[in-house]
């Protein structure tokens, strides 16, 4: 892809969503939404409580279906993809860094992280290497590797989510405050590990409330609220 075509780009979209135990109403929640992220440049989701910027996330992920426009994420069109297109996207070309781990009960740490590299045929050994490098990064003692993260408290959750994200070489991220309750060793890692990530060519698509990792990392913003019918900017 040349470096100025946009590796995520959405194109005057809109969503609602359908109240059905409430005579079926219809609230509009977003109208208008249009941006463009190349690749090697992260775009920070600005606004208010309630404007919409984790739903305009989830729209590009795939987990809710925009009811007009185009959602591109490199040729997908994510708005009219089929599931199975949708699940290869995030396989190959699309991560997301959620707030929360959800993971498979009982499988070891260290095959959580590599489980990306895996599931694209990986080298099992390469893949496990990535993933005790990550681990390593983010301050995981090693006595953890082989136990379930979900016996692990909210930090190291967080910390075991944000390897399992960076594990891949993604072409595209999203990132959904990577660096919440993070102490300052562990927010260092990550902020670099989005700069290399930056770096190797990545499109990113970010929610920062940390204003100074927002500044440190993205190249500009975007105010969701513009995209928000009855909210102001």
């Amino acid at each position: 892809m040349e470096k100025d075509e946009a590796m995520i780009e959405l194109i005057n979209v809109s969503k609602s969503f359908t109240l059905h135990n409430q005579g079926s109403a219809v609230i509009p929640v977003m109208k208008g939404a249009s941006l463009r992220v190349k690749p090697g440049e992260c775009v920070a989701l600005t606004g208010a409580s309630g404007a919409g910027k984790s739903t305009l996330m989830r729209v590009i992920y795939g987990n809710y279906l925009a009811a007009s426009g185009q959602v591109l994420v490199g040729e997908l069109d994510v708005a009219r993809a089929e599931p199975r297109e949708i699940l290869t996207l995030r396989r190959e070309t699309l991560g997301y860094v959620s707030q929360f781990l959800r993971v498979v009960p009982r499988v070891p740490t260290l095959e959580v992280v590599a489980e990306p590299l895996l599931a694209v045929g990986a080298d099992k050994q390469a893949a496990l290497a990535k993933a005790s490098g990550l681990l390593r990064r983010l301050n995981i003692p090693e006595r953890l590797w082989t136990l379930s993260p979900t016996t692990f408290s909210g930090g190291e959750q967080q910390r075991v989510n944000i390897a399992r994200g960076f594990a891949r070489d993604y072409p595209a991220i999203l990132l959904d405050e990577p660096t919440a309750s993070l102490d300052a060793r562990n927010r260092e890692t990550v902020l670099s590990l989005i700069e290399e990530a930056k770096g190797r060519g990545a499109a990113i698509v970010g929610i920062f409330h940390d204003v100074e990792a927002r500044e440190r990392v993205c190249d500009r913003e975007i105010n969701v609220s513009e995209f928000t019918p009855g909210m102001a900017a």
